[in-house]
C-alpha cells in the first residue's frame, strides 16, 4: 500500500481558495482525499473545487470537492461547515486548521483590544471549536488526523507580528495538548510551522525587494517558500506515513530557524 494514499479520507481545509490551504486541498485530492474547500466567500471556494473536480474525478460519482464556506470568527458557521461536510460525504477523516487572521503590524504597546482578540479568537478558539466539533466521530472509528498551521513565529519573537507569534505559539501547544488526550483514540494532532511563504497572506513580509533581498540572504535556501512546498507535508501527516507521529511541529522554513 502506498503510504501517502488517502483513498477513502474526507479532508476539511479551512482557508483553502487560495495560498498554503489550496496547496494542501489540492495535494490531498491529488493523493485520494475528498476535500471540502472553505473560506468566507464561496465564489473563490467554487473555482478551487470545480478546478479539482475536472483534474481529479471522485470515486463512484461522487464529488473530489465540495464547496462550505464558513468564517471562522462564527461558531455556528463552524458547526455548519462539519455538519454539511457530514451530510454530503459521511465523514471527516481530516481536519487541516489553516485559516488564520493577522490585521495589525507594529510594535505589542500599539495593538488595540480588538486587534488583539481578534488574532487570539481567530487563531486559536476558533481551531478549538472546530477540533471539538470533529472529534466525536473520529473517536467512534478510532482514527483521525487534525493538522494545524502553526508558524516559525511560534518559536521566537517579532517587533512588528508579536500577537500572531503569540498565537502561532499558542497553537503549538494546542496541538500537544490534544495529543495527550486524543491519543488513546488513535488521533493524532500536530502542527506545521512554516516559514516565510509567498502568499496573499505574507504580502507585508515579502513584496518589499529590500527587505526580501536581506531575509533571503540570512536563509541557508536563499529564498521564502511556496505553497506547493508546505502542501507535502500535510499529506504526510494526514497519511498513514504519519501514523505514529502526534504532538509535534513540523518546521519547513527554508533552514532560517537553524
Amino acid at each position: 500500500m502506498n503510504l501517502f494514499d488517502l483513498s477513502g479520507k474526507v479532508a476539511i481545509i479551512t482557508g483553502s481558495s487560495r495560498g498554503i490551504g489550496r496547496a494542501i486541498a489540492e495535494r490531498m485530492a491529488e493523493h485520494g482525499a475528498q476535500v471540502v474547500i472553505s473560506s468566507r466567500k464561496a465564489e473563490p471556494c467554487q473555482v478551487v473545487a470545480d478546478e479539482l473536480n475536472t483534474r481529479y474525478p471522485g470515486p463512484n460519482g461522487q464529488p473530489r470537492a465540495i464547496v462550505v464556506p464558513a468564517n471562522i470568527s462564527s461558531k455556528e458557521a463552524l458547526q455548519h461547515l462539519v455538519d454539511e461536510t457530514q451530510r454530503q460525504l459521511g465523514r471527516v477523516d481530516i481536519l487541516v486548521c489553516n485559516a488564520a487572521s493577522n490585521p495589525y503590524y507594529g510594535p505589542q504597546a500599539g495593538i488595540s483590544d480588538d486587534q488583539f482578540r481578534k488574532i487570539l479568537d481567530n487563531n486559536i478558539v476558533a481551531n478549538h471549536w472546530l477540533i471539538s466539533m470533529v472529534v466525536p466521530q473520529m473517536i467512534e472509528r478510532r482514527e483521525g488526523s487534525i493538522i494545524i498551521v502553526s508558524s516559525i513565529g511560534g518559536l521566537r519573537g517579532s517587533p512588528i507580528i508579536g500577537a500572531y507569534c503569540i498565537s502561532k505559539a499558542a497553537d503549538m501547544q494546542l496541538a500537544r495538548n490534544l495529543a495527550v488526550e486524543y491519543g488513546q483514540h488513535n488521533i493524532r494532532v500536530n502542527c506545521i510551522a512554516p516559514g516565510l511563504i509567498k502568499t496573499d497572506f505574507a504580502k507585508a513580509l515579502w513584496e518589499d525587494e529590500a527587505a526580501l533581498a536581506q531575509r533571503n540572504q540570512h536563509t541557508p535556501l536563499r529564498r521564502i517558500g511556496e505553497p506547493d512546498e508546505i502542501a507535502g507535508a500535510a499529506v504526510y501527516l494526514a497519511s498513514k506515513a504519519g501514523s505514529f507521529m502526534t504532538g509535534q511541529s513540523l518546521v519547513i522554513d527554508g533552514g532560517v530557524t537553524i
